[in-house]
């Protein structure tokens, strides 16, 4: 607590070391090259700080002025980009929700990422993401970054190319990276965060097939790992994070064989895999909130499926439409609440919103959120 409060009257002043710092080097790249600038001479992040106070005064300065500081240096630029700054900003209370929506533009042949403020208002568009566009990739977040990867791109004659490259999109610098490739390329896989690593299981191949292999991806060696591969095909799955275990759930086990039920659950401590039987389908939805699974299933669009780990049970929860209506969803989570985004142009349909602490007879809510196109994902991201 001490070093916080120092570090709180000590900002006012570094401001002008900081604003020396980055109009030097400013000036520097300005007679020289475009590349990020080193000092060999002095190592310290701030000059006459040490660096555990100059850490927490960079990571007070307003997000707006990250890409700045990610060019001042390439220890600054590092610093911005690590799991570290992430940490010394939920410390001082800084951390921001966003919504990432990934959305189809008109005429359906582009996607772009919208970012969403924690009032569902609209922030910023995301560079256009690198790489062919493709489908069937997974999304996740991992050390306050989105992390998109896999899929495929279709070829001129109509086939599926599979991919296995990896891109990370920074929002502190607002720019996509390169990260390294898996080992497979696959699409239509399941993919989540466990315990700081990510991982991907099943889904398609290079050829079709459908996979059983498992990988993951530890972001301190920046290297993908195969490991212990699930007991039977599987794709069209999704995986999710319960208590540190990876549970892939839904999908089919192969292109012949029905739905699958299983539930494969992995434990990374025991590097081994699990099993239960009381699972879903086919899943066009998911998102974990409360420590509880929200699904909707293909063959039932208008109730939600609530899975509970706890006792390992399931709940239907009815949705408040009525009439016909065709609109399918993806979920989103803002605030601590489920938002079911539209997938389908209806000028009528208004954001619904649960809210799984609401008295019981008002979880469902509307909200004035519209997004600029149809969604075809969504996460949250603090940072």
């Amino acid at each position: 607590m001490a070093d916080v409060m120092c570090a709180n009257k000590m900002y006012t002043g570094t401001k002008l070391s900081f604003s020396r710092s980055f109009m030097h080097n400013k000036a520097t790249r300005s007679k020289s090259s475009p590349r990020l600038v080193t000092n060999e001479d002095d190592c310290s992040m701030l000059p006459g700080l040490p660096d555990d106070v100059a850490k927490y005064c960079l990571a007070l300065v307003p997000r707006p002025s990250f890409p700045a500081m990610g060019a001042v240096c390439r220890r600054w630029r590092s610093y911005i980009k690590s799991k570290e700054f992430i940490t010394v900003r939920k410390l001082a209370g800084l951390l921001e929700e966003w919504l990432y929506v990934l959305l189809l533009d008109s005429g359906g042949k582009r996607s772009h990422w919208e970012v969403l403020d924690s009032c569902g208002n609209k922030h910023r568009v995301l560079p256009q993401m690198p790489g062919l566009v493709k489908a069937g990739f997974g999304v996740v977040v991992l050390n306050g970054k989105l992390l998109v990867m896999a899929g495929y791109s279709t070829a001129d004659d109509g086939t599926n190319c599979a991919s296995d490259e990896v891109y990370e999109y920074d929002s502190s610098l607002n720019s996509w990276s390169k990260l390294s490739n898996m080992n497979a390329p696959r699409y239509d896989f399941a993919c989540t965060e466990v315990n700081g690593k990510v991982y991907a299981a099943g889904g398609c191949g290079i050829d079709g097939d459908c996979l059983s292999s498992v990988e993951m991806y530890d972001p301190e060696t920046a290297k993908w790992t195969l490991i212990e591969s699930l007991r039977r095909p599987r794709w069209g799955c999704f995986g999710c994070n319960f208590d540190g275990k990876l549970y892939v759930m839904g999908g089919r086990s192969s292109f012949t064989i029905g739905n699958s039920k299983f539930v494969d659950v992995y434990n990374p401590d025991m590097q081994s895999w699990g099993q239960l039987k009381n699972g879903c389908v086919m899943v066009t939805a998911h998102a974990v909130l409360k420590k509880k699974l929200f699904c909707m299933e293909w063959k039932n669009q208008r109730k939600l499926a609530i899975f509970d780990p706890e006792d390992n049970s399931w709940k239907m929860v009815p949705l408040p439409l009525t009439g016909s209506s065709t609109v399918g969803f993806r979920f989103g989570i803002l605030n601590g609440k489920l938002l079911l985004l539209a997938m389908e142009d209806d000028p009528s349909y208004k954001t619904l919103l649960y809210d799984p602490k609401a008295p019981s007879g008002s979880e469902w809510q509307t909200s004035e959120i519209k997004l600029s196109g149809l969604c075809l994902c969504s996460l949250t991201i603090k940072a």
